[in-house]
């Protein structure tokens, strides 16, 4: 079964840096055609001027994804330049700290909007997309996929990370969710939860904060920081044939974190 991926059509959320970007670069090189989709317009414009050789593979569109007609323009943008959609990577993450005992806050509600609700209707909009364009074509085992970035944090309990953590577990519900409303459509949705990975936000918390590497690494098993390419190719298998009969899946990559009890006193 292969691995291919090349001349799909692919939109990737949350991709002017970080995962996201590495997502985009990795796509491309495989060949794909990619829709790179994002706020930062400026980011955007600079890193698909970089890709070399890239012209004709990769397309910018800069919106507020969280916007009912800025998702509606992606997907007509995408089709505009390529005709179809093959692809959906919600890679759009923002990690809010939150105070579990602070009701005047928002911040529950701007992770849910931004983390699972912008990717919810995207989702729901490209699929019906992938769902028409596969209803000609019988023979085929897959009529699209989805990929949700999600994170490891849904799983685990830190009270500064509660809004986060909510938005990630609510992701991965609704990962699963899909997948069976549009299993027999044809259409896959598996997820990638994320722990111990270089993404933007991982690398601004190691600047700000000296002893923050040793920590993560301290409860790593693999002792190491994964590399964003190696959260590329994960998606990469999901999103292609090799992955046909997986749907509903939240693969994890975390160096085998999630494996370690995080309380220190034994257990017996």
């Amino acid at each position: 079964m292969s691995f291919s991926i090349s001349g799909k059509t692919a939109i990737i959320t949350g991709s002017a840096n970080g995962v996201g970007l590495a997502i985009a670069r990795h796509f491309i090189d495989q060949g794909a055609n990619v829709v790179m989709a994002d706020r930062d317009e400026g980011k955007l414009k600079s890193e698909v001027a970089k890709m070399s050789g890239a012209d004709e593979q990769a397309i910018f569109f800069a919106g507020d994804l969280r916007e009912r007609l800025t998702i509606a323009n992606l997907l007509s943008a995408t089709v505009d330049a390529f005709d179809r959609v093959d692809i959906l990577v919600n890679a759009t993450r923002q990690c809010f700290p939150s105070d579990p005992l602070d009701d005047q806050s928002d911040t529950v509600e701007e992770a849910l909007q931004q983390n699972l609700l912008a990717s919810l209707k995207l989702s729901q909009l490209v699929a019906k997309r992938m769902i028409a364009q596969a209803e000609d074509d019988l023979d085929i085992k897959t009529a699209g996929s989805i990929v949700n970035l999600s994170s490891i944090a849904a799983r685990r309990t830190q009270p500064e990370l509660m809004a986060y953590s909510i938005a990630s577990a609510a992701l991965d519900q609704m990962t699963r969710s899909m997948a069976v409303a549009l299993a027999a459509s044809r259409v896959r949705v598996n997820g990638v939860a994320l722990g111990s990975v270089m993404s933007a936000n991982l690398k601004d918390q190691m600047q700000a904060n000296d002893d923050y590497r040793e920590r993560i690494l301290h409860h790593t098993p693999m002792g190491r920081i994964g590399a964003a390419s190696e959260a590329a190719e994960a998606v990469q298998f999901l999103s292609s044939d090799a992955a046909a009969f997986m749907t509903g899946q939240i693969v994890t990559i975390d160096g085998g974190r999630t494996l370690l009890d995080p309380v220190s006193v034994p257990a017996h």
